[in-house]
């Protein structure tokens, strides 16, 4: 059975971002939503457990949101009040369900960048 993971590298301080809130929702068609469940990394910078796995992990698509703004507000930088980076949105395809599927996040509070990992 394949599974979703996850993991957030902090590119401002060069370590892994611990306490980041990130949710994970269905995409319908349409550009409807379903919440799916919801998770925080650990001091790895990684969720303990796959984000999703098991029958839940079917072909479709789906959105994981990063909650960086509060994670970056918590490291006193000197920034502004309304942060560039809130919310990072990541809209991707699972096609082969059986698969592991690994996507990280490289961030900053002003660019983000990711790929599709192992």
């Amino acid at each position: 059975m394949g599974k979703l993971t996850t993991h957030i590298l902090d590119l401002a301080h060069g370590c892994p971002a611990a306490g980041v809130r990130i949710e994970l929702c269905g995409v319908s068609h349409g550009d409807g939503f379903a919440p799916l469940g919801e998770s925080t990394t650990n001091e790895d910078g990684r969720c303990d457990k796959p984000i999703l796995e098991g029958d839940d992990f079917t072909a479709g698509a789906y959105e994981l949101r990063f909650h960086v703004g509060a994670y970056f507000a918590s490291k006193n930088l000197n920034l502004p009040d309304l942060p560039f980076l809130d919310v990072v949105p990541i809209r991707f395809g699972i096609s082969a369900p059986g698969d592991h599927y690994h996507v990280p996040l490289l961030v900053s509070p002003y660019a983000y960048s990711t790929y599709r990992g192992s």
